[in-house]
């Protein structure tokens, strides 16, 4: 598995640099996911028309208000990375709510916006891997039990290695505070891809 991430990093990519800048846009969505947290959190007014107006989410269920936080932050484009992102919005609020079962969407405090960040990253980084490769391993695989056995594998490890690098990060001092969101989670995912480039060697 680690050979197999360290060749889609060095080969696929061609690098943990290129690799860092072709997920740029998981970095932006990221920044938007905290921003738009951080906002209704703080009870700033919505911009006019925008799904997390608190008007339109008064009396809403829990997988009403994620449908709106998934509309805020990433609308619908008719791109593969927006349906990926969309997806990976809504897996990382979910696991979120596994993590802080009394956690309101509406007003995460900053250890539980920053749950959701790290998640996101990593649940993308996952999805990524497996619209290029997830069909390889599910057809090389000798059954299909073995085949999502093997992905479940990637995915762990992924989340994994995104939370020790945002662990890293911020034990150098580097928070994930609004404003510089975006830059955090790009250091996060160079921190990551550089890893799974070395097990190419």
């Amino acid at each position: 598995m680690r050979r197999s991430m360290g060749h889609y990093v060095r080969t696929g990519y061609g690098g943990s640099a290129t690799a860092t800048r072709r997920f740029g846009g998981t970095a932006a969505t990221a920044g938007a996911l905290g921003g738009a947290l951080a906002r209704v959190a703080a009870g700033q007014p919505a911009e006019p028309g925008s799904p997390l107006d608190p008007a339109l989410l008064a009396g809403r269920n829990v997988q009403e208000v994620m449908n709106a936080v998934v509309e805020a932050v990433r609308p619908v484009d008719g791109t593969q990375d927006a349906e990926a992102e969309r997806a990976a919005i809504r897996d990382a609020l979910t696991e979120l709510l596994t993590r802080f079962p009394d956690a309101d969407l509406l007003n995460l405090d900053p250890e539980q916006r920053a749950f959701a960040i790290e998640r996101f990253t990593a649940i993308d980084v996952f999805r990524r891997f497996e619209l290029d490769l997830g069909k390889t391993i599910v057809e090389k695989a000798p059954s299909a039990v073995t085949a999502l056995s093997r992905l479940k594998e990637v995915r762990d490890y992924v989340k994994q290695s995104v939370a020790a690098a945002f662990r890293k990060l911020r034990d150098a001092g580097r928070s994930l505070t609004s404003g510089r969101i975006s830059q955090v989670v790009r250091d996060a995912l160079r921190e990551t891809f550089e890893v799974f480039e070395g097990y190419a060697e």
